[in-house]
């Protein structure tokens, strides 16, 4: 009998950390390249070379087994090669998603876009199907090292963008993929070691590249190509973190003038401005240092000032400070202390150091304080309360329109969040959001919506003597008092009003004929929809609006989706007509990838079982494709519906995205890593379904526990130091982490003793499972929130148990 190679777990761990690298990075480069949610297509579309594999393998294992190493080395080396190689030839494929609807062209590139960034994830996945499927009575260990590697990955990725440019850090995962091959060829002990240290040598060719080869070519729809347009524009400097790449531009020509909200009646101009654009858009400036405010005063011509015209506030706190715009408008208006908070760190040290002087000191004045914090998270382990809350208007008016967010989760609006700003409001105390203005309206109606629910969960019976809504040309702006607006401060709201020119949209006792005078509509769209919202039949307003403006709760925290499948016939007929800003793209994106991974996934699925059965030796008796098959795409399926959901669940307790999806993503991958490891003892001894029992047993208790008592547990240790509450999530992660790292591999031992040729094809089904189940995860909690993906998670492990019982060949 041919003596097996070792089992070449660590390039395995290593092919597997910058598998899942590259996977975060491309969705990283692609957002600053095109949209989020394109990039999230794309890479959801380029996973599939998981099951493209399967396939691959299904058809060919026989022949490519007797050559594991050499094939394994091969494989891994192409893998280094095209993570590079691939993505530089598809950036050459101009690529713009906002043509598609009239240039046939951009599907070809499309798709050609699609087939390359494929290449790097099927190589990959040969590497891990092979070894799997050449070492079946070992999976436990292998399917360890690939957790364990994806799990270094995954924070390696973080660290890395710390340090470099995307660009830079692909090039480095280039070369680490390339040394995999160089580490396996060590490790599986071949002849002439010299050609390992070959190797490591091209490993170094994707660090010496030309810089010019590795220029991202930005759409020419976001904001910082169309800003470089304009006559005299540059980028002056360029910063990069996880949290985004920050392009400082300057126009020496055309001076900024960026005011959003801004009246029409205003007559001052900014001061010299430097545009701060976050991943190509989302522009904020820094704006320069006045000699006198009246330099500042087009800041009081804007619809945010409206709460420093019915108040006097003398401490405020400002979410999303960016540049600085709203903390001069506060300085303007003379407040005695500023809290400023701004997420991203980069942000907050160009202003404080690199554009101190030009921007007048501003985030070193004595009367501001900057945090450096998530917003929602400096509310909730704050203790002060403040006269005023204001709430920055940081995305872009664009992306906004087009319907860009509306895949993305946001806890800043929903109506948990609401309650705790109501709840750092001191007696008489506002809290200020503004938005910008759509037709017919979305945001600035979900917004009212989401808080007069937060009121009436507030106990609050009155919210209708608590809130006020203005509206220019460009934006709108909500105010939330802790008390009941006084007629003085009503008659200051309708001066600011007529002064600027601004609609009154709604105050207690306000008149239709009060609501519609400078911007005028058709309608008076928004009066009527927040005294529809402020009535009786709110519910069935909302049921019956053309979008959908439900208010956002931290269980179903998309905002920004507004999307009604009811209105889609309506809208596809004015396409012709400028109807275009209406459709929601996002998640018209996402359901187009949810129908490409479905067609791709049932050819990858159902091709290999023809020649399966076609095969003259066939498969041993008792074997069935439809319960072998359904056991690993229900565990494919689960295991990424509950990661997904508990990094939503997290993100609230780390307040942090960034430290969120790297704490859960590393934890669930380490620990899930250990529990495969710990499965090789039942595989050695053929107890497979005692395992499975345990390891579903354990994942559903803790699963149904954790549906009850995580919010409680997280609430408890909400006020612990950031690396507390990362060593807290990690021990809440370890017991459902370590159950599930179980299943799969069990499932492949059990295949490795009965019908070792399925175990290729299991592989690409529970690929193509799990690029399937993050899309479906994302609809799922769009429509019914997180807790319900959690429930279907555990009721699919159960699924897999019940198919394990019988059909697979071994009595």
């Amino acid at each position: 009998m041919e003596k097996k190679p070792p089992l070449p777990r660590y390039s395995i761990a290593l092919l597997s950390a910058t598998a899942l690298a590259y996977e975060v990075l491309l969705m990283r480069m692609f957002s600053i390249i095109q949209w989020h949610h394109f990039a999230y297509m794309i890479i959801s579309l380029a996973l599939l070379g998981y099951g493209a594999s399967g396939t691959f393998l299904t058809l060919s294992f026989r022949r490519l087994s007797s050559r594991f190493a050499t094939v394994y080395i091969i494989n891994a080396a192409l893998f280094g090669l095209s993570t590079l190689g691939c993505y530089l030839i598809a950036q050459q494929l101009t690529f713009n998603p906002e043509e598609l609807l009239w240039d046939r062209w951009q599907f070809i590139r499309l798709l050609g876009i699609y087939l390359l960034l494929t290449l790097p994830f099927f190589f990959v996945a040969n590497c891990i199907g092979l070894a799997l499927a050449h070492h079946s009575r070992e999976t436990g260990r292998i399917y360890a090292s690939d957790l364990l590697g994806a799990g270094i990955g995954s924070i390696g990725i973080i660290l890395l963008l710390f340090l470099v440019f995307p660009m830079k850090a692909l090039q480095v995962l280039s070369a680490l993929g390339i040394s995999a091959a160089a580490i396996a060829w060590l490790e599986l002990k071949l002849q002439a070691r010299r050609k390992a240290f070959a190797f490591l040598l091209i490993s170094f060719i994707p660090l010496i590249l030309p810089s010019g080869w590795t220029v991202a070519s930005i759409s020419v729809y976001k904001g910082l190509k169309q800003s470089l347009q304009i006559s005299g524009t540059k980028i002056i400097a360029e910063h990069s973190s996880p949290l985004g790449l920050i392009s400082i531009m300057e126009s020496t020509e055309v001076p900024l003038r960026h005011a959003p909200g801004l009246s029409l009646n205003a007559t001052s101009e900014p001061p010299p401005q430097l545009a701060l654009f976050t991943d190509a858009d989302a522009m904020t400036v820094i704006t320069a240092r006045s000699d006198n405010l009246e330099g500042l005063g087009y800041l009081d011509q804007t619809s945010s000032a409206l709460p420093y015209h019915l108040m006097k506030p003398q401490k405020v706190l400002i979410l999303g400070a960016g540049g600085g715009s709203e903390v001069l408008q506060a300085n303007y208006h003379g407040v005695e202390h500023i809290d400023a908070v701004e997420l991203n760190p980069q942000i907050v040290g160009l202003v404080s150091n690199e554009y101190n002087d030009f921007s007048g000191n501003l985030y070193r004045s004595k009367n501001v304080d900057v945090h450096v914090a998530e917003a929602r998270g400096f509310v909730s382990a704050s203790k002060e309360s403040y006269d005023l809350i204001q709430l920055a208007m940081l995305d872009s008016f664009g992306a906004s329109a087009a319907g860009l967010y509306s895949l993305s989760e946001n806890y800043l609006y929903t109506v948990q969040a609401m309650q705790e700003y109501l709840d750092h409001l001191s007696p008489g105390g506002l809290l200020a959001i503004s938005r910008w203005i759509k037709l017919p309206p979305r945001d600035s109606l979900k917004l009212f919506a989401t808080t007069v629910e937060a009121l009436r969960r507030s106990g609050i019976k009155d919210p209708d003597k608590r809130l006020v809504m203005i509206r220019g040309w460009q934006t709108s702006t909500l105010l939330i008092k802790n008390g009941h607006f006084a007629g003085k401060e009503i008659e200051g709201l309708k001066r600011f009003c007529k002064e600027r020119s601004f609609d009154v949209v709604y105050y207690q006792g306000i008149k239709e004929d009060e609501a519609n005078l400078y911007n005028i509509l058709a309608k008076p769209y928004f009066y009527l929809g927040t005294k529809a919202l402020l009535g009786k039949e709110a519910e069935a307003y909302m049921r019956d609006y053309k979008f959908n403006i439900k208010p956002a709760t931290d269980d179903e925290p998309y905002f920004f989706h507004f999307f009604k499948w009811g209105s889609l016939k309506e809208i596809a007929s004015l396409l012709g007509e400028g109807g275009m800003p209406l459709l929601e793209w996002g998640y018209l994106v996402l359901i187009a990838t949810l129908i490409q991974v479905l067609i791709a996934s049932l050819v990858f699925i159902l091709l290999p079982l023809l020649f399966l059965r076609r095969k003259p030796a066939g498969l041993p008796p008792g074997i069935s494709h439809g319960r072998v098959g359904l056991y690993f795409f229900a565990l494919g399926l689960a295991f990424l519906f509950i990661e997904i959901a508990f990094i939503q669940k997290f993100i609230l307790f780390l307040h942090h995205p960034l430290y969120a999806t790297a704490v859960v993503l590393a934890g669930f991958l380490f620990f899930a890593g250990l529990g495969s490891a710990w499965s090789q003892r039942y595989s050695d001894s053929a107890s497979f379904r005692a395992g499975l029992r345990q390891a579903v047993s354990g994942i559903i208790i803790v699963g149904l526990l954790y549906l009850v008592l995580l919010e409680p547990l997280l609430s408890a240790f909400s006020g612990l130091p950031v690396f507390f509450k990362i060593v807290v999530s990690l021990l809440l992660i370890a017991p459902l982490a370590f159950s599930m790292g179980m299943p799969f591999p069990l499932g492949l031992a059990r295949l490795g003793r009965t019908a070792p040729d399925l175990i290729p094809w299991v592989w690409g089904v529970n690929g193509c499972a799990s690029v399937l189940s993050a899309v479906v995860a994302t609809i799922l909690a769009i429509h019914f929130g997180f807790i319900v993906v959690i429930l279907l998670s555990l009721i699919l492990y159960m699924v897999a148990m019940l198919s394990f019982h019988e059909g697979w060949g071994d009595g």
